[in-house]
Order: C-alpha cells, then sequence, then structure tokens
C-alpha cells in the first residue's frame, strides 16, 4: 500500500501532525476542516460562514487530489450545537447533486480553534 499525502495552498495547512488529506489507490481521505480562511487562517463568523468556508476547503482539497466533491462516497460532520443542523443540511444541498454521500453528523462539545464545524471526507476516484 502506497500513501500520498495531499497539499494545497487553496486550503488551510494542517495545524498538527497530519496531512490535508492521504491517497491511498482510487481512495482519498481528507481530514476534517474548519471554517477557516486559508491565507489569514482565521475562522469566518458565525455557523453558515463557517460550514460554506469548510466546504470550499474541501473542495479545494479534493482538486489537489483530482477529483472534486462529487467523488465524496461519506462525510463525518461534528457541530458544536445540533440546532445548527438544518443550516448544515442546506448547505450540503446547495454544494452536492443526488445521489448525496453518506454523512453522518455528531454534536460534540468543542473544536479546535473554536470552531462551529468541522467536516472531514472520503473520495473514491
Amino acid at each position: 500500500m502506497t500513501k500520498q499525502a495531499i497539499h494545497t495552498d487553496q486550503a488551510p495547512a494542517a495545524v498538527g501532525t497530519y496531512s490535508q488529506a492521504i491517497k491511498v489507490g482510487n481512495v482519498v481521505y481528507i481530514s476534517g476542516q474548519l471554517g477557516l480562511d486559508p491565507v489569514s487562517m482565521t475562522l469566518k463568523d458565525g455557523f453558515e460562514a463557517q460550514a460554506r468556508q469548510a466546504f470550499d476547503n474541501l473542495e479545494a482539497i479534493a482538486k489537489a487530489a483530482g477529483g472534486s466533491l462529487n467523488d465524496t462516497v461519506k462525510f463525518n460532520v461534528s457541530l458544536t450545537d445540533l440546532a445548527d443542523f438544518a443550516v448544515l443540511n442546506a448547505v450540503f444541498e446547495e454544494r452536492l447533486t443526488a445521489p448525496y454521500p453518506a454523512r453522518a453528523a455528531v454534536q460534540v462539545a468543542a473544536l479546535p480553534k473554536g470552531g462551529v464545524v468541522e467536516i472531514e471526507a472520503i473520495l473514491h476516484l
């Protein structure tokens, strides 16, 4: 098994001992993305803006891996407040087309950098 690290300057740099994504064969595992602006490394203001930025970051990494969000087979979402779930669904609906990928969404006590949403993705190219 050969692991290939994926990196793009169009998404926030890793803030720890991990890669933005790892590609193994035709599968890409994208690390959780916060609503961080990749240039300023600051969080967008509010849940919807952070969710949109997280999607922008995921899309940039997917592109760097040779794919797109349409190649996603599974999303894992962490939210600090499940009351934001309807907004999350609306953002997903804007960015994706049917058939939609599998998805898990859980409420967590806290996220890195004080974020309110973190989204990770698994792509099959």
